[in-house]
């Protein structure tokens, strides 16, 4: 794997986490909040694990069945492409 993709996947992961921490506060505030297609967005371009490490360390979109099964769906997929593609390139 390369160090870009690498480096990609840990900012993706970073900045889904955050987003989580930080639409957890918006909420808490009552203040305007991170769309859930911006959420999801992140975990498909790769922010999936973080997003999850978000949801439950912040204890956030917990209740919801779309992101409690959703996030982890996505996860799953990448991380079976992830090694579909890795036997196909080796």
């Amino acid at each position: 794997m390369s160090k870009f993709l690498i480096a990609y996947l840990l900012i993706m992961n970073v900045i889904g986490f955050a987003m989580m921490g930080i639409d957890k506060k918006r909420a808490i505030r009552g203040a305007w909040r991170i769309s859930e297609a911006s959420l999801f967005l992140t975990a498909f371009l790769g922010g999936a694990l973080g997003c999850i490490l978000g949801m439950g360390h912040f204890r956030h979109k917990t209740r919801h069945w779309y992101f409690k099964y959703g996030m982890p769906a996505i996860f799953a997929a990448q991380v079976f492409l992830a090694f579909f593609l890795y036997g196909k390139l080796s």
